[in-house]
């Protein structure tokens, strides 16, 4: 039985998530909703409780000791954290799961409650955001034990050099595992190994599978950016200082205060400037005795306010002309006019004095970029995420009291929504991905892109489910992705106690990076890798037998014990059939025939190859090889089986594969 706290739209996610699982689930809601974004979600729930879910007596009114876990999911992250220490005061071993986004909370409530996990669903699908608006080959990346993997879909080409005789079956190595092979426009997501191993490839076929890099990179841009190192010309930097030079004239039309002032003090110094040459020529004029010199000096003592100090050195002031007491007089209103408005624009210098000494942002891009419209916490993670595959961004901002410090490596905005847009270029733009917290908002800069840049490929973030849906259908070329629909099945996978690592989406369908510990009343306990992979649809990338090394891409043939830990790439449906240990039993239906084995020694060898493929005991697989031609009496999963012929084939035993 599990439980959820809280039934807005991530909660009511999290229900439907869960019952995949065919579990029970409780609900804790203050106030029933006037509407549900599942309909049905009432009749999913054993029971819906009205209180409190910090209340203890609410707590224990909806069995929380008969649980397993607790998803404490409320748009209150400050009631999330109190709800979390009331459950593990009553409840010393139930799971955990927590929606929080602070990160360092949620470590330390992490050691302090154990058996907890906590994140925030649109952190957690900032990388979700990331890919799709890359729209490249890469579809997913992160890192394991210092160890990089990239989720690559790359489409094959006349000139490939993949193409040139080779199977899919010789593209898996120890850097390397084929995810799928499209072949087919009508082709959907069913699992990981719907693919043939000895399947030719064809120019115009798809590939999707995951490989071990040195570096995160992008392909295309790491080739144009070595094009640029080595083309680089006096042009090309001219070119560059007149798109700066461009950028900051653009910019001027903005109204701001601080622009204001600085206007102010440049009209003023220019006037300044004028009143000096023309009060030295008229004061040496009418009094031909003196030297231009002192002229200037008694202009200047004039402009800076000195009015009756000067003139108490010059003939009584009945003397002096009207009109050249009266300019006189306007020399020193004018300049300490001048003054004040001088004190104005050094008091503003002190107080952007941060903001000059955060290193110069790059200029923004013209062509092939990417825009993120939205800085909060999701934005700037996907910042970072494009950051480190070297991807040229710009991101835009409607907050005036944006810290400027933060993202100091990429072109920031910030302003009103027309003039930013125009500014970054988004005419221009490879792709636009809205990161906002408000839905309409996100509509609104949808439809504008849409007007803009009818070619650009749109991420839309989006947390109803009907509106998700209806962007999806009115806007061509644009992908919208639910936040609490994409985390509500990390947050359903984390409550079985698996630790979610990752996710990246694969033809829209969510792959969740999951880690194992093998225990001892484990689904997977003693099973072989190749059992795991084939039986639950899964891919083991990484394996690691305790206080030992990480072995990463592991053999088929390592058999799980407990204390054993993998990850593994899984969809939800897989994760449910782990936890429900429904291993996929009409999916091992294939067999081996052996027809001749040359000698002795090749006898033993495939005594050896059928014992650790197969995993049955090694004095049943010698005796078998005794006993040719005759078909193996184990059943094998497809390309198992076709591992286990291959193996045998370099030791030449004639073998068949067959349908069972």
């Amino acid at each position: 039985m599990f439980l959820v706290c809280g039934l807005g739209s991530l909660g009511q996610h999290c229900v439907v998530a869960l019952k995949k699982f065919g579990v029970k689930v409780i609900a804790i809601e203050q106030i029933i909703p006037t509407s549900w974004d599942f309909p049905e979600l009432p009749q999913l729930l054993e029971e819906l409780i009205i209180g409190d879910c910090r209340q203890i007596e609410i707590l224990e009114k909806a069995k929380l000791q008969q649980c397993r876990s607790v998803l404490i999911v409320t748009s209150d992250e400050e009631v999330n954290a109190q709800t979390a220490l009331t459950v593990r005061e009553i409840n010393s071993k139930i799971r955990l799961v927590v929606r929080s986004g602070q990160e360092n909370l949620n470590e330390l409530l992490n050691k302090q409650l154990g058996n907890f996990f906590a994140d925030d669903p649109n952190q957690l699908t900032a990388s979700a955001f990331a890919l799709a608006g890359l729209g490249d080959e890469t579809i997913g990346f992160f890192t394991l034990n210092n160890h990089r993997f990239q989720v690559i879909k790359h489409q094959l080409k006349p000139n490939d050099s993949w193409l040139y005789g080779l199977k899919l079956e010789q593209l898996n190595n120890k850097k390397r595992r084929i995810l799928n092979h499209i072949y087919d426009d009508s082709y959907e997501f069913k699992g990981f190994y719907q693919w043939q191993n000895q399947s030719q490839l064809n120019p115009g076929d798809t590939l999707i599978y995951i490989e071990l890099v040195d570096e995160f990179s992008l392909k295309s841009f790491t080739a144009l950016k070595k094009s640029k190192k080595r083309n680089i010309s006096w042009n090309q930097k001219l070119k560059k200082f007149l798109n700066r030079l461009k950028l900051e004239l653009s910019q001027l039309g903005t109204f701001t205060l601080l622009r204001q002032v600085r206007t102010v003090v440049l009209v003023c110094t220019f006037l300044i400037m004028i009143l000096l040459i023309i009060g030295t020529f008229l004061f040496q004029f009418y009094y031909p005795e003196t030297t231009f010199l002192y002229a200037f000096y008694a202009t200047a003592i004039l402009l800076l306010g000195g009015y009756a100090d000067l003139f108490g050195q010059f003939d009584p002031i009945s003397s002096i002309p009207p009109w050249l007491q009266f300019f006189a007089l306007s020399l020193t209103v004018i300049g300490t006019a001048f003054v004040g408005v001088l004190y104005a624009a050094l008091t503003e210098t002190l107080l952007s004095a941060k903001f000059q000494l955060v290193r110069t942002r790059p200029g923004i891009p013209q062509k092939e970029h990417l825009v993120i419209v939205g800085l909060g916490k999701v934005g700037q993670r996907v910042a970072n995420y494009l950051k480190e595959v070297k991807q040229s961004q710009v991101g835009i901002s409607f907050n005036s009291d944006f810290d400027r410090t933060r993202l100091p490596d990429i072109p920031l905005i910030i302003g009103n929504l027309k003039e930013s847009l125009v500014q970054a270029n988004l005419s221009t733009a490879k792709s636009i991905i809205v990161t906002t917290d408000n839905e309409m908002l996100n509509l609104e800069i949808a439809l504008m892109a849409r007007l803009i840049n009818p070619n650009s490929r749109l991420v839309i973030g989006a947390y109803r489910k009907g509106l998700s849906e209806r962007l999806t259908n009115l806007l061509k070329n644009t992908q919208v992705i639910s936040s609490y629909a994409v985390a509500a099945e990390a947050f359903a996978g984390a409550a079985f106690g698996e630790n979610i690592l990752n996710l990246f989406r694969q033809q829209n369908k969510t792959v969740l990076v999951t880690e194992y510990q093998i225990e001892d009343h484990d689904t997977l306990n003693g099973l072989l890798i190749a059992e795991v992979a084939y039986g639950y649809d899964v891919v083991v990338i990484l394996y690691q037998k305790m206080g030992q090394e990480v072995n990463l891409m592991p053999s088929p043939e390592i058999r799980l014990k407990v204390g054993d830990r993998i990850i593994v790439l899984a969809t939800v449906d897989s994760l449910q059939r782990i936890e429900q240990g429904n291993i996929l039993l009409t999916s091992r239906c294939w067999g081996v025939r052996i027809y001749s084995v040359p000698n002795q020694d090749a006898a033993f060898e495939g005594a050896n190859a059928i014992a650790r493929i197969s995993g049955c005991d090694l004095r049943l697989a010698r005796k078998l090889m005794k006993s040719c031609p005759q078909t193996l009496p184990m059943p094998f999963y497809q390309h198992q089986a076709q591992y286990l012929i291959r193996e045998l084939s370099q030791i030449l035993i004639k073998t068949e594969l067959l349908t069972i």
